[in-house]
């Protein structure tokens, strides 16, 4: 996608100079997050506020991200996400491990392949099938992934754990093993997959993903090559997740096992993009940093008002489930497009100044 086909990009009805006002401010807020993720994350915060807030945040958030690919802008339900980023993970420690001389990007990018040819074998049933029958078959893969690498016990080198973790951190020489070094992997390795997605859904293989998400069989008719598509789309999906799963079990959790790829961890992933806002890139990590951030906040909450020892924290925790399934429901009925329709929203009125509604009732003044 060109810089003038971005900067068009929506802007093209506004005056002069409130488009150029417009685009100041979109591309001060890129210049704002890329300081504030580079620069002011690793040298001016806490530990804590790197590994427990920003990483989490920014893994999930792409993870989330594979799945919007697959479900929000081609249409492919799936429950299996968690399955992806186990493959990578569990495919990355083996690399690494039985392949000592590989190099830790090589490793990690080949273990992403392993998971987008995991995530294609899976994606196969979806050229017959649909809706509530394709996500019971990816849910096969969830539940055949947890199986798999806990009962072969090659996978995770016979430990009696049965975790795996990163055997080593260095990269041509230089030793990432410390918090700020892994820190620097994550927001790397997220900035760089979130610009491929940001080029791929742009491009005409994105395209053709939203046409047959609108509707297969009329996508078929003017030349999409449904088979190639939507296997093209579990591939990236697969790919980003489990790279996603290899920066959660080893960077942000330094080791794990299969059960920390549950069915939980594919529902929670869903809950972000639906939260986030469905065929959104952003809107992945805005769900990343709501389902991150509430609980912190509650915790806060809960002992700046004394309510900690008051109630008990199984029901605290209960809590934030119903909160969050509270915030699903109220989005499904009232805002569709999760979180950022709101932004969007407000984007429109406030900056760009373009309300719709105010539009029309000055037409029929005129008229």
């Amino acid at each position: 996608m060109s810089m003038q086909k971005f900067t068009d990009k929506n802007y093209n009805g506004l005056p002069e100079p409130k488009r150029f006002k417009v685009l100041a401010l979109k591309f001060g807020i890129l210049g704002f997050l890329f300081f504030v993720l580079f620069y002011f994350v690793p040298f001016h915060t806490s530990e804590y506020w790197m590994r427990a807030i920003i990483m989490p945040t920014l893994i999930l958030g792409l993870a989330g991200l594979g799945l919007n690919l697959l479900f929000g802008y081609a249409g492919q339900a799936s429950l299996g996400t968690a399955a992806f980023m186990a493959v990578g993970a569990f495919a990355a420690y083996n690399l690494m491990y039985r392949v000592d001389w590989l190099p830790l990007p090589i490793a990690y990018i080949v273990a992403g392949v392993i998971s987008g040819l995991t995530g294609l074998i899976f994606g196969l049933p979806s050229l017959r099938i649909k809706g509530f029958y394709l996500i019971a078959s990816t849910l096969t893969a969830q539940f055949f992934a947890i199986w798999f690498f806990t009962n072969f016990g090659w996978f995770y080198n016979y430990n009696p754990a049965l975790t795996i973790s990163a055997p080593s951190w260095d990269i041509f020489g230089f030793d990432f093993s410390g918090p700020r070094g892994r820190y620097w992997i994550v927001v790397s390795t997220t900035a760089l997959l979130t610009l491929f997605s940001i080029y791929i859904v742009n491009s005409q293989t994105g395209r053709n993903w939203k046409a047959i998400r609108d509707l297969d069989t009329a996508a078929s008719v003017v030349g999409v090559p449904i088979l190639r598509t939507k296997l093209s789309v579990f591939f990236v999906s697969s790919f980003i997740c489990g790279i996603a799963g290899i920066l959660w079990g080893f960077a942000y959790l330094g080791a794990i096992d299969a059960t920390g790829f549950s069915l939980d961890k594919s529902f929670q992933l869903l809950f972000i993009i639906i939260i986030g806002g469905l065929g959104s890139i952003s809107g992945s990590y805005i769900g990343s940093a709501i389902i991150v951030l509430t609980p912190i906040l509650l915790n806060i909450l809960t002992k700046n008002t004394g309510l900690d020892q008051l109630l008990d924290q199984a029901f605290l925790s209960n809590m934030q489930k119903v909160l969050f399934g509270v915030l699903i429901i109220f989005l499904l009925i009232r805002q569709p497009e999760g979180v950022l329709s709101i932004i969007k929203s407000w984007w429109q009125k406030v900056v760009t100044d373009n309300n719709p509604k105010r539009e029309r009732n000055e037409r029929r003044s005129v008229k």
